[in-house]
């Protein structure tokens, strides 16, 4: 456990989350992630978390186990083809991780995922919060488009709307 992490988890109240990403800037994401769902048949979450509590904070859990329990937790793996991307940003630790069902995720691989997770946390470091993720919901967009065209039914298995913790 690491106290400089506890610190910083302990005072990055959910108010900066709230000022940061705001109605609009939600709205914003949304739009970003329906308008690319038209490029590709693949779905794509978007969640925030300010700081962990209790429990995931006091074992010092990794933002990566953290994005595979919201994975779960949000039925993200629960598409038709195996296609749903999540991508999860801890904003007290600043880290982006990315979660992608078997369908995209072994086509794709962790390199190029990790690409699109440094673009984004770079984009962060100089207070780009908005543009970071739409940029980056766009990155995954494009890999989705390369193996997962567009349907016809255009079925939206997921919702759209951003997840803030």
């Amino acid at each position: 456990m690491r106290i400089g992490r506890i610190g910083r988890h302990l005072i990055a109240h959910r108010w900066r989350v709230r000022r940061i990403f705001t109605p609009r800037v939600l709205d914003h994401i949304e739009q970003a992630i329906r308008q690319s769902e038209a490029t590709h048949s693949g779905q794509v979450r978007f969640v925030v978390e300010g700081a962990l509590d209790g429990a995931p904070l006091f074992h010092d859990q990794p933002a990566r186990e953290r994005a595979l329990d919201l994975f779960a937790q949000l039925r993200i793996w629960d598409t038709a083809h195996n296609n749903g991307v999540l991508i999860y940003l801890l904003l007290a630790d600043r880290v982006v991780e990315i979660v992608a069902d078997r369908g995209i995720d072994g086509k794709v691989g962790s390199e190029g995922w990790q690409k699109i997770c440094r673009d984004m946390e770079r984009d962060f470091k100089a207070g780009k919060f908005e543009s970071g993720v739409i940029n980056g919901i766009a990155a995954v967009s494009r890999e989705l488009a390369k193996y997962y065209p567009p349907q016809v039914s255009g079925r939206n298995e997921l919702p759209d709307k951003p997840v803030v913790m």
